[in-house]
């Protein structure tokens, strides 16, 4: 398995933010079954992508992939916070989760990202939080939930173990945002459907942060994933392969002797 380079980094997160305008284009007119062909577009750039990392990175997508679908499914299917174009979990949507965090960590490890992280940490941070004050403060829709997530970025950006990775979160996720909203692939409640007392915009404002908590997930879990499956793979030693030897008297050969 090669390690990851500059340029393949750059590839990554090109092929994401173009791949992101290219399905949220094609999805504004789609029929059901022609979402589903996005879907499966979308899983074989995400395969493609992933086929030249090393095990940790694809134990890291696998977990943002199961975590953002069960929160799709709670949080627009099941309360409705924000409702798709269709009003389902669009086919695109699980593996585009686990794109947005391939193209984040691609723009996160980056040498040339790495090498200005004490530029650009700060200025991410100023970034979000004046777009989180027009939000709660200037736009025509307040955004409380949007300040919220803001705060929860900064502390990813503060104290996450790889900071430049929520820099990338926030690029990729803030132009998803923008774009599906703009488009009306999905659409953000006014405010929250359960107790009606948090305002949202939409999108809102700091909804990187949001996609943070995915992140953390990934860095915190996949490690024990990574660890799990080398565990799967190992030859189970208490197995014996009795192999007869003809006129000697031999022990049995363990597999991992014979092998």
């Amino acid at each position: 398995m090669t390690s990851p380079t500059p340029r393949r980094d750059l590839l990554i997160a090109g092929a994401v933010l173009t791949w992101i305008p290219v399905v949220l284009l094609l999805d504004r007119g789609a029929t059901m079954a022609q979402q589903r062909w996005l879907g499966v577009g979308t899983w074989l750039l995400l395969l493609v992508l992933l086929a030249r990392e090393p095990v940790r990175i694809r134990g890291q997508v696998a977990v943002v992939v199961c975590f953002a679908t069960l929160i799709e499914y709670t949080f627009s299917q099941a309360l409705g916070v924000y409702v798709y174009r269709l009003h389902d979990v669009p086919w695109f949507v699980p593996p585009g989760h686990g794109l947005v965090y391939l193209g984040a960590l691609a723009i996160g490890r980056s040498p040339l990202v790495n090498a200005r992280r004490h530029v650009l940490v700060p200025l991410t941070i100023t970034v979000s939080v004046g777009y989180a004050g027009w939000g709660l403060f200037l736009s025509g829709r307040r955004d409380v939930l949007g300040a919220f997530w803001c705060c929860c970025l900064v502390a990813f950006l503060l104290r996450g173990r790889q900071p430049t990775v929520f820099v990338g979160a926030f690029v990729v996720v803030t132009y998803l945002e923008l774009l599906g909203t703009h488009l009306g692939t999905w659409t953000w409640q006014v405010r929250d459907p359960i107790a009606h007392l948090v305002a949202m915009g939409n999108p809102p404002s700091g909804a990187a942060g949001g996609y943070g908590f995915f992140d953390a997930a990934a860095l915190a879990l996949a490690p024990r994933v990574e660890s799990w499956l080398g565990r799967r793979r190992k030859p189970r030693e208490h197995l014996v392969v009795q192999q007869p030897v003809a006129g000697q008297h031999v022990p049995p050969v363990g597999m991992v002797d014979a092998a």
